[in-house]
C-alpha cells in the first residue's frame, strides 16, 4: 500500500513539474478582429522568436507622417520553421507589408496573416486565424 501512495505522490509531484512550464494560449478571437482586416508597410526594427508567438516590430509612417511602432503576432517559431522562416528571414531596415488583423483593444498590435517580403515574395506567417479569408 506505501509504495502505491509513493507512486501517485510521485506522479503527482512531476506532473505538477512537467504543467510548470506551460502558460496559457489564447484564441484568435480573444484578442484580435477577424472583422477587421489590415495591410501596413514599413521598416522593420526587430524580429523576435519567442513562444508561444514570435513577433515582428515594424515601424510604419502613420496619418500625421509621424513612425508609429506596431507590434506584429506571428505563429510559433516551430511553425514559422514549418513555413520556410529562419531566425534570418527578415533583418533590421527591411521593407516590408504585412497583411493581417487587428487587435481588439491593444493599439498598435495586430495578428500577422502573411508578410510581402523587398522582392515580392510572400510568406505565410502562421496566424491562428489560418482560415480567415486572404486580404
Amino acid at each position: 500500500m506505501r509504495a502505491i501512495k509513493t507512486t501517485v505522490a510521485a506522479s503527482v509531484v512531476l506532473m505538477l513539474a512537467a504543467s510548470g512550464g506551460v502558460s496559457a494560449h489564447h484564441s484568435f478571437a480573444a484578442e484580435f478582429d477577424a472583422a477587421k482586416p489590415i495591410s501596413m508597410t514599413g521598416t522593420v526594427v526587430e524580429l523576435r522568436w519567442s513562444n508561444p508567438h514570435a513577433h515582428i516590430y515594424v515601424d510604419v509612417a502613420g496619418a500625421s507622417g509621424k513612425a508609429e511602432s506596431w507590434d506584429f503576432e506571428l505563429g510559433s517559431p516551430n511553425a514559422l520553421v514549418r513555413r520556410g522562416w529562419s531566425r534570418t528571414s527578415l533583418r533590421p531596415r527591411d521593407t516590408i507589408t504585412v497583411s493581417g488583423y487587428l487587435a481588439k483593444t491593444v493599439a498598435h498590435l495586430a495578428n500577422a496573416r502573411s508578410v510581402v517580403l523587398a522582392d515580392g515574395r510572400t510568406i505565410f506567417a502562421g496566424s491562428s486565424y489560418e482560415n480567415g479569408p486572404e486580404k
